[in-house]
């Protein structure tokens, strides 16, 4: 293909997949925190309505994390003399909620932004006229692959190279994919 092909698909379906991404990012963080607002207003009825059997959740709970006798009620009376406390504790300890849900907005503008700024660099080969343009794009983003895969190690045990190989193989595999789906409907389609 043209270089103009390229960059005009290349822009095209950085365009289309960010936003899909970001719309996705964004409906799903939604989701989440219509979950927590949902559930925070049953948890705060209880604590309204029973706050003596929420009492009990609470002493049950902090009884399975270890706490016995006067700590175990300390714990209790402290963390149930403030509601909001109380409500955050039921939250996070009944249901694993985390304490603060994220923007929606904010988590789908990320997303586009990171897939906007990681998804043109296999463009940025052809926009500068590079000789074997298509190689170059390749190695870069095989480099961008690794590095991502390797800032993972911030959250994970796992050594940094492993995660980077990992998030190679896994990117190469769907590159390779789109490259082969391409060259086969290339046979069947006249361009």
């Amino acid at each position: 293909m043209s270089t103009g092909v390229v960059l005009i698909l290349g822009a095209a379906n950085l365009v289309a997949d960010g936003f899909s991404m970001a719309a996705a990012n964004f409906s799903g963080t939604r989701a989440e925190r219509e979950q927590f607002l949902h559930l925070k207003a049953i948890e705060e009825q209880q604590v309204d309505e029973e706050p003596e059997g929420e009492r009990e959740e609470l002493r049950q709970i902090f009884h399975r994390k270890g706490f016995r006798g006067d700590d175990l009620e300390r714990m209790v009376t402290v963390i149930s003399s403030d509601r909001d406390q109380w409500v955050r504790t039921m939250l996070t300890e009944e249901y694993g909620l985390p304490l603060e849900v994220r923007s929606p907005l904010q988590a789908a503008l990320s997303t586009m932004v990171s897939f906007v700024l990681a998804g043109a660099v296999p463009l940025v080969p052809f926009v500068m006229g590079v000789e074997r343009a298509f190689l170059v794009s390749c190695v870069l983003v095989g480099l961008v692959f690794f590095a991502i895969g390797s800032a993972r190690q911030r959250w994970s045990l796992r050594a940094w190279w492993l995660l980077g190989a990992e998030t190679l193989a896994i990117g190469g595999a769907a590159a390779g994919l789109a490259y082969g789906a391409g060259a086969l409907l290339r046979n069947w389609v006249a361009v």
